[in-house]
């Protein structure tokens, strides 16, 4: 089995691969979070949301692209989450 991506030789990931940028009051966010689910249901991957507002570096960084979707740590897309595409790629790493 290959190594998730992020991960040194040898090293097996831990935690959640999926992490879900959010800010709040933001309905493209809360879309997102229900297809972030599904996609879990069916992985078990696992998912932390993370609010762009809590740290000035995120903001700077996603602004208002949120809701923005990260595949072991690296961007995957932001505003709508590609289900297919996602569950793919979960696949193939």
């Amino acid at each position: 089995m290959a190594e998730p991506a992020g991960a040194r030789a040898g090293e097996r990931r831990t935690g959640p691969r999926l992490t879900l940028i959010t800010r709040p009051g933001c309905h493209l966010c809360d879309v997102a979070k229900e297809a972030i689910q599904r996609v879990d249901a069916q992985t078990g991957a696992g998912w932390v949301e993370v609010d762009v507002t809590s740290d000035i570096e995120l903001e700077r960084e996603y602004g208002d692209r949120v809701p923005v979707i990260l595949l072991d740590g690296r961007e995957h897309g932001y505003w709508r989450v590609e289900e297919t595409r996602l569950l793919r790629d979960l696949g193939a790493s």
